[in-house]
């Protein structure tokens, strides 16, 4: 992306002045003119980037964490609450967030809310700090004279969507750790245990049983293809990264991650709360239902349910049923079911779907507590299968040379 400054002025003849960032200057003079501007000059910025910004982008801060995100809404919030003029107020948030990005999202922002765009608007030309959900809540704000409340709902949204990717977290923080050390323990066992055992057998000549050949047959393959492996392993990461950025890989491992065992039924139960949380707070501030649907779609963060979802969007525009389109997508349970045609039937659709998250939230809470005494057995049960090996590999020839001596 290259950075341009431009000159434009608007319908009164006022000469404007401010910096975009585009993909050539063709695409930066069509930003211009969707800016209700006439293009007076446009210069392309060659800067250079200090040694601190370009070390903070190498750190991953181009990217907005989701607290920082919270923060913002709530401050939003606070601005527009209180009645303080947004472009001030906008002014001054850039003024006082160290964030750099933000930071300069936010001036960007102001200087085109000077020029006369809307909020939302503004937002909009900043896709990568700010999402469709984020940016159609904040117009549905802005139209309805309710800034104050999309900006409230939208920090309660992001509160308890980043609190449910941490329990999960932290769920499986401690498995992550305890697979990690199984790997790193037979990597050493592999490379330096094993070969030292394998020399002691071969001074004696004996007959070797079963596992014991397997097992140093597998440490004389780590040992001379160790390199090899590495390099596969790197090239296979990098190569299954490409392959989900595809619209098939994202597919493939949208559906597949809901399959794990244990952990996949707590994704699905993460993602339909995520959903319906996300389709209740676009009802309820009044964005279409087609539209609430499509941007849930993409939001979910899950191409195989993204796909169903908009199976129920075109299902609406054909006039059938919210009951109808959500049962034959089979995503829910017959109970959420119930509480959508219930929803549906008084007009209250936004509230039943709030109640709906809730439920999913707290089975998700309550999986995620108890996660870590449902992975527990399993791990025990692969550790035990190890040292099994282990010990049937090492000790059985050492037994039977026991008994050859006596």
């Amino acid at each position: 992306m290259a950075h341009f400054e431009y000159k434009g002025r608007n319908n009164e003849g006022k000469l404007i002045t401010g910096t975009l960032d585009a993909s050539n200057r063709e695409s930066a003079a069509s930003m211009v003119a969707n800016l209700g501007l006439i293009p007076v000059q446009l210069d392309e910025l060659n800067e250079k980037t200090s040694d601190i910004q370009a070390l903070f982008e190498k750190l991953g801060h181009r990217s907005i964490s989701a607290p920082e995100l919270i923060m913002l809404c709530r401050q939003l919030y606070t601005i527009t609450k209180s009645g303080i003029p947004l472009i001030r107020g906008v002014k001054g948030l850039a003024v006082s967030i160290n964030h750099p990005v933000l930071r300069k999202t936010l001036e960007e922002v102001a200087q085109e809310l000077e020029s006369g765009l809307g909020l939302s608007v503004a937002f909009g030309h900043h896709p990568t700090v700010f999402n469709e959900l984020f940016v159609n809540i904040v117009h549905v704000g802005e139209n309805s004279g309710r800034l104050d409340e999309a900006f409230l709902q939208l920090s309660e949204y992001l509160e308890r969507d980043l609190e449910t990717n941490k329990r999960i977290k932290a769920a499986l923080r401690y498995p992550t750790f305890v697979v990690a050390a199984i790997v790193l323990a037979l990597a050493v066992i592999n490379v330096k245990v094993i070969p030292e055992f394998a020399k002691m057998f071969a001074k004696f000549g004996a007959e070797l049983p079963m596992p014991t050949k397997i097992l140093i047959a597998t440490s004389n393959f780590f040992v001379v293809a160790w390199p090899y492996l590495l390099v596969g392993i790197v090239a296979a990461w990098f190569a299954w990264r490409e392959y989900l950025k595809t619209d098939n890989g994202q597919m493939f491992w949208g559906d597949k991650k809901l399959r794990i065992p244990v952990i996949g039924d707590i994704i699905n139960r993460a993602s339909m709360a995520r959903y319906s949380r996300s389709f209740s707070l676009m009802l309820k501030s009044g964005v279409p239902l087609p539209t609430s649907l499509e941007l849930c779609a993409r939001v979910i963060d899950n191409a195989f349910l993204a796909i169903k979802i908009r199976a129920i969007r075109s299902g609406i525009e054909r006039g059938d049923s919210l009951l109808r389109t959500h049962t034959g997508s089979a995503m829910f349970t017959p109970l959420v079911l119930q509480m959508i045609a219930v929803g549906e039937e008084s007009g209250q659709v936004d509230e039943l779907l709030g109640e709906v998250a809730s439920y999913y939230e707290r089975e998700v809470d309550y999986d995620v507590e108890s996660l870590s005494a449902r992975i527990e057995p399993i791990l025990i049960v692969a550790m035990a299968a190890i040292v099994l090996i282990l010990a049937l590999g090492i000790f059985l020839p050492m037994w039977s040379m026991y008994d050859v001596q006596k």
